[in-house]
C-alpha cells in the first residue's frame, strides 16, 4: 500500500503547542485518504517549535496531491496552536510544501494547498476553483470594512483587539498595551515622580533636563545643545522625524507679505528675494491645515492653543537650510506680525517653537497616523479580503501587513478614542486630531505615495540644489530596490499584460482599496483597476514602502528629535504672540508644557520609538509562503541590494555628527507594527 510521510512545523509563539486530537487527511486526483490520527492527549507532539514526522498509509495511490486537511479536536479544554507548515513525501520520492503560518482555534478543518503560487487562470480543476473561492468567503466575512470616523479611510470592523481574526493579533497583546506601556516608559525612565505636579510649570529651559538626562542619546543630546540655532531648525525640515513638508517656492504666497527689507540681512547673495525665489534658494513650510481645528479642552484647568504658521526658508552659501521669516496665522495683520532673525532674541525663539509645536501635530496626526498606519491598513483588509493564500501578490504583500491592523485597532481602543491617551498631553487632543484627518484626506494622493513623484512634486529632487537632504537620497534608493523586487516577482507569474488584466483577484484588491479603503474619491488618483506589469509594480511599491520604509522614516525618529521639549512641543498653555517686542523668557516657559503632560509626551515618544521583540527587518521573510526557486533568488538579489544600501548609509553616517539611519533597510521593519 503507498505510504505517505507527513512532517507537520510547529511555530514558537506563546501558546503553540496542542494537547487535542489532531487529525490529518490527504485529497489528491485519484481520491482521498482516510482521516490519520497525528497526535492526541499526553502525545506530547506539536510542542512549541517542533517539527514531528508521521508516516500515512493509504490503500490506493492518491494521484497528484491537491489538498490537505488539518482538524483539530478538542479533547479538555481549547487549546491554539499555531501551524508553520506541512510537508508530504510521496510514495515517488517527491516533496510537497504546504505553508500554513496560521492559528488553529476553534474545532475546525483547516485545508491547505501546496506552497506554488497560482493565479486565477491557473486552477484547472473544480476542487482548487472552490477551495480558492471558498477561502475568499470565509474572509470577507471575516474581514469587514468600517467607518470609525466620517471621512477617514475604513478600518477594521472591530471594538477591540480581542475581536480580531486570531492571525492578526499580536501574539502578546501585552506588548501592545499603551496604558502598560506608557507607565512603564516613565517608570523606567524616572519621570513619574513629576506627576504629583501635574499642572505645575518648569523653572526655565534648564529645568527640562532634569526628565531628560535620563534618557538623551547622541542625537537627543546634540538637540539639546542646538535647538535654538536656525541652523537645527531648519535641518529638521530635511532629516527630522517629518521631513515631507518642506518645498521649493515658486512664489511668495500672498498671504505672507514677506518684503525686501525684511529679509535682505538674511540673504547671502546680493539677490532681490524674487531673485532668490528664481533661482530656487527659497523654501516654504505651510501649516494651513491646522487652521480653524480646536484645541484640546479635555482638562478645564488648562487651556491649550494651537497656530497655523507659514514659515520661509533660506538656502545660504554653505547650502544649510535656514528660516528667515515666520508668521504665525495664515491672515497677515496687524496682530499677525511677521517674525525675523533680526528681531529680539526672544520672539524670534517663541516663533521658532511654535513652528515646531505645529510641526509636531501634523507630523503625529497626519505624516503618520494618517499617510502610514491608516493607509496601511487599507492596503492590508484588501489584502485578506480579495486575495487567497496561493495569490503569488498575498505571499508577497502579507510580510508587509504583520500586525498593521492589530496595532491601530489596539490605538483606536487606547491612544487616539475618546478619553484616550492622545487627549493627555497634545494640543489636538479632543477631538482636534479627527478633525486633521478629515481635513488632509483630501491632500492624500495616490502620487503622493509614490515616493520619487512627491519628491518632485515638492521640487526637491535635486542633489545638486538640496545635497543634504539624506531622507530623499536613502529614499530613492530604498524605492528603487522594492521596485525592482517587486518587477522579478512579477515577471515570474505575468507573462503579459494582458495576464494583469485578467487576474480577477488582483483587480478585486485594488478596487477594494479604491472603493472603500479611500472612498471612492476619483480626485485621490488610486487606481480602479491595473493594466500593464509596469503599473503593478509601481502599486505594489507604494504599498510596500508605505508598509515599512516611510513608516520606518516617521515613527523612529520621534525620540531622537522630540525628547527635548522645547524642540516639539505637544502642547502651548498661551496664545501666540500679536505683537513683537514683549516675549520674555517666563513667558515662553509659561506656554510649553507643565511637568505632567511633559512626562506623558516623553512616555510616549519613547514607546513609539521601540521596535517590536523579536521585529522582522526590510528583507527578512522566515516564513516561506514562496516555495519556488525563481522567487527565493529574487528574495536574495533584494537582500543584496538593501546590504549595498545598508553599507553606502553606514560609511556616510561615520562622520556626521547628525548621523541620519531610519532609512537604513537594516533598521525599516517589515510592516507598521508599533
Amino acid at each position: 500500500m503507498p505510504s505517505y510521510t507527513v512532517t507537520v512545523a510547529t511555530g514558537s509563539q506563546w501558546f503553540a503547542g496542542t494537547d487535542d486530537y489532531v487529525y490529518l487527511s490527504l485529497e489528491g486526483t485519484a481520491g482521498c485518504s482516510e482521516r490519520h490520527l497525528l497526535d492526541k492527549p499526553f502525545y506530547n507532539d506539536f510542542e512549541r517549535g517542533a517539527v514531528d514526522s508521521y508516516d500515512v498509509t493509504v490503500e490506493e495511490d492518491l494521484g497528484e496531491i491537491q489538498l490537505i486537511k488539518i482538524e483539530k479536536r478538542k479533547y479538555w479544554y481549547q487549546d491554539d496552536w499555531y501551524l508553520k507548515y506541512v510537508t508530504v513525501k510521496t510514495p515517488l520520492g517527491d516533496y510537497l510544501e504546504f505553508p500554513c503560518y496560521r492559528w488553529i482555534t476553534d474545532e475546525k478543518e483547516i485545508v491547505l494547498r501546496d506552497g506554488r503560487a497560482k493565479l486565477p487562470r491557473d486552477d484547472k480543476t473544480q476542487i482548487l476553483k472552490q477551495h480558492r473561492r471558498k477561502e475568499l468567503e470565509n474572509r470577507q466575512k471575516m474581514y469587514r470594512w468600517k467607518e470609525w470616523h466620517p471621512g477617514f479611510p475604513l478600518s477594521i470592523d472591530a471594538h477591540s483587539h480581542s475581536e480580531l481574526p486570531r492571525d492578526i493579533q499580536f501574539d502578546n497583546e501585552k506588548g501592545i498595551d499603551f496604558v502598560l506601556n506608557y507607565s512603564k516608559a516613565m517608570e523606567n525612565l524616572y519621570i513619574n515622580r513629576f506627576m504629583h505636579m501635574f499642572q505645575s510649570s518648569w523653572s526655565d529651559f534648564a529645568d527640562f533636563e532634569k526628565i531628560f538626562v535620563r534618557i538623551s542619546n547622541t542625537i537627543s543630546e546634540y538637540v539639546m545643545q542646538h535647538w535654538k540655532e536656525d541652523f537645527m531648525f531648519g535641518y529638521q525640515f530635511l532629516n527630522g522625524c517629518n521631513p515631507v513638508l518642506i518645498r521649493r517656492c515658486t512664489e511668495i504666497p500672498k498671504k505672507l507679505p514677506v518684503t525686501m527689507d525684511m529679509v535682505e540681512c538674511s540673504l547671502e547673495r546680493n539677490l532681490t528675494l524674487e531673485e532668490e525665489v528664481k533661482q530656487g534658494n527659497i523654501f516654504i513650510v505651510d501649516y494651513e491645515l491646522l487652521d480653524g481645528v480646536d484645541a484640546n479642552k479635555t482638562d478645564p484647568c488648562t487651556i491649550q492653543y494651537l497656530a497655523a504658521p507659514i514659515c520661509l526658508l533660506y538656502k545660504n552659501l554653505e547650502n544649510k537650510i535656514v528660516p528667515i521669516a515666520i508668521q504665525l496665522g495664515q491672515k497677515p495683520g496687524p496682530e499677525n506680525p511677521i517674525f525675523l532673525p533680526s528681531d529680539a532674541t526672544y520672539d524670534w525663539l517663541l516663533a521658532k517653537i511654535w513652528v515646531r509645536s505645529s510641526d509636531f501635530h501634523i507630523h503625529q496626526t497626519v505624516t503618520h497616523l494618517l499617510r502610514t498606519h491608516l493607509v496601511s491598513e487599507v492596503f492590508s483588509i484588501a489584502m485578506f479580503r480579495q486575495l487567497p493564500a496561493v495569490h503569488p501578490l498575498f505571499k508577497l504583500l502579507v510580510p508587509h501587513m504583520r500586525f498593521t491592523i492589530a496595532i491601530n485597532t489596539k490605538a483606536r481602543e487606547q491612544l487616539i478614542c475618546e478619553c484616550g491617551l492622545f487627549d493627555k498631553a497634545n494640543a489636538t487632543g479632543g477631538g482636534g486630531h479627527v478633525q486633521m484627518v478629515q481635513k488632509a484626506m483630501k491632500d492624500l494622493t495616490y502620487s503622493s505615495l509614490c515616493f520619487p513623484d512627491e519628491i518632485k512634486a515638492k521640487g526637491m529632487d535635486s542633489k545638486e540644489d538640496i545635497p543634504y537632504y539624506y531622507y530623499r537620497d536613502d529614499g530613492i534608493k530604498v524605492w528603487e530596490a522594492i521596485k525592482s523586487f517587486a518587477e522579478d516577482v512579477i515577471h515570474i507569474y505575468y507573462e503579459t499584460d494582458e495576464v494583469v488584466c485578467e487576474d480577477v483577484e488582483l483587480q478585486a484588491f485594488v478596487k477594494d482599496i479604491y472603493m472603500y479603503g479611500m472612498r471612492g474619491v476619483k480626485a485621490a488618483g488610486f487606481p480602479k483597476m491595473i493594466k500593464t506589469r509596469e503599473k503593478l509594480a509601481e502599486y505594489l511599491t507604494v504599498i510596500i514602502f508605505t508598509t515599512s520604509a516611510q513608516h520606518a522614516a516617521v515613527n523612529f525618529g520621534q525620540y531622537d528629535w522630540c525628547s527635548w521639549i522645547p524642540n516639539a512641543p505637544p502642547t502651548m498653555r498661551c496664545p501666540p504672540p500679536t505683537q513683537k517686542g514683549t516675549v520674555t523668557i517666563e513667558q515662553i516657559v509659561e506656554s510649553l508644557p507643565d511637568r505632567g503632560r511633559s512626562c506623558w509626551h516623553l512616555g510616549a515618544v519613547w514607546a513609539l520609538s521601540q521596535f517590536q521583540d523579536n521585529e522582522l527587518f526590510l528583507g527578512m521573510y522566515p516564513d516561506e509562503h514562496f516555495v519556488e526557486k525563481p522567487v527565493k533568488e529574487a528574495m536574495a538579489k533584494f537582500r543584496k541590494n538593501l546590504d549595498e544600501i545598508v553599507s553606502t548609509i553606514t560609511e556616510r553616517n561615520k562622520s556626521k555628527k547628525l548621523p541620519y539611519y531610519y532609512l537604513s533597510p537594516d533598521r525599516i521593519p517589515n510592516s507598521v507594527a508599533v
